[in-house]
């Protein structure tokens, strides 16, 4: 069998997203309503949403009275946006034509690793205006250490070899990130910012939620169902529900050069 290269993998996975995208928008975590206030503290409310997949945080951007226009590659995604009343177009953003359009602050909630650091980064520095922010960010999350080794257990019985999980493994993506920010020039220095907060999970919810994270979207049915029927045992055992910890972190900067 032919090897798939690289950036076609790559984009495949993103795009394995969109399969069920009314599952994703009703049952992905949101983001704290601090961190969608300190980053909208920009010198105006024009927002460029990179990735905006179902319009989850430019739908909190616009409660805080931005105006928010989105870019996705994935138009089944872009769709249920714009259901939602996010305008949204549907391309590459690094490829993505503005048309001369420039933006108070760009944001990307939990897809800038599915863009290129560097001419990601090169093209928020093109659309921003003097002084604008670019922010990236991600939630991670860590279970209950009990709970976490039981579906750690599940995954190396269901799909060995493949890793469980891992709240740390989004550390390396803010240092990516980053040094795409830095080699464009044009920006400061990046800053992480860290907002930890909690939310409490029934059974059903957590496995409504399970299907749309990125080591499960592409597996076959039968697989999901081992999966899931194990992590609902191990939620069992529990009592049936439980609080996550979450940590959103926040990789950003503003504009000082112009391009």
């Amino acid at each position: 069998m032919p090897t798939i290269p690289e950036p076609h993998r790559h984009r495949q996975m993103a795009e394995s997203f969109g399969v069920d995208p009314e599952r994703y928008d009703r049952s992905r975590p949101r983001y704290p309503d601090a961190m969608v206030r300190a980053v909208a503290e920009a010198p105006g409310l024009d927002v460029l949403d990179v990735g905006v997949g179902t319009g989850i945080a430019a739908r909190q951007f616009r409660a805080a009275g931005c105006r928010v226009l989105g870019v996705d590659v994935d138009a089944r995604m872009a769709d249920l946006a714009r259901r939602g009343g996010i305008e949204v177009e549907v391309a590459a953003f690094e490829t993505w034509d503005p048309a001369g359009r420039t933006f108070d602050t760009v944001v990307s909630a939990q897809t800038w690793h599915w863009i290129d650091p560097v001419a990601g980064a090169a093209k928020a520095a093109e659309v921003l205006r003097p002084g604008g922010r670019l922010a990236v960010f991600w939630n991670t999350f860590r279970p209950p250490p009990g709970l976490a080794e039981a579906f750690a257990a599940v995954y190396r019985r269901v799909m060995p070899g493949s890793p469980a999980p891992d709240a740390d493994g989004y550390e390396p993506l803010h240092a990516k990130a980053a040094d795409g920010m830095r080699q464009t020039g044009v920006f400061g220095e990046p800053e992480l910012w860290r907002y930890e907060w909690e939310h409490s999970y029934t059974r059903d919810e957590w496995l409504d939620q399970l299907p749309t994270s990125g080591l499960l979207t592409r597996l076959p049915q039968a697989t999901l169902d081992e999966v899931l029927a194990g992590a609902g045992d191990a939620l069992d055992a529990v009592g049936g529900s439980f609080t996550m910890q979450y940590t959103t972190l926040v990789c950003t900067t503003t504009k000082t050069t112009a391009c």
